[in-house]
């Protein structure tokens, strides 16, 4: 029997030239959610940070659905974090983008906690085969 065995005892390859140059977009799509998130959660409160992290949300969804799988969802929620954390630290000057007020830690976890959601979520490959059960 010439079985290849479990997943996680496959050796790690790195993705087709395609697919990551589809997970690069993803990260800067979500870079770019999470700077304009930045923007809109502060200036309408409840419904821009609704709006804020329902945009989350969606490219995280759809890059997993894109995709086909959960890297799909991480590549944006990374570059959502990343783009957040950068605009969290103050500058020099003393200038900074979020206060310390409800809405930017609603801001922050919250968006922290659809990126897990998210990526928990997304599409898991399925076993093939006939002695596979699922759809039966």
């Amino acid at each position: 029997m010439n079985e290849p065995g479990s997943l996680l005892a496959q050796p790690l390859k790195a993705p087709p030239a395609g697919r990551a140059l589809v997970y690069a977009g993803l990260f800067v799509l979500g870079a770019v959610i999470g700077a304009a998130g930045s923007l809109v959660q502060a200036g309408w409160f409840p419904g821009g940070l609704l709006l804020a992290l329902a945009g989350e949300a969606g490219l995280c969804l759809g890059g997993a659905r894109a995709v086909g799988s959960r890297g799909g969802a991480v590549a944006p929620a990374a570059g959502w974090m990343l783009a957040v954390i950068l605009l969290t630290a103050s500058r020099p000057e003393g200038d900074f983008l979020f206060g310390a007020g409800t809405g930017s830690y609603l801001f922050l976890l919250g968006g922290m906690a659809t990126a897990v959601i998210c990526a928990t979520l997304g599409q898991r490959r399925q076993p093939d085969g006939d002695a596979v059960r699922l759809g039966k």
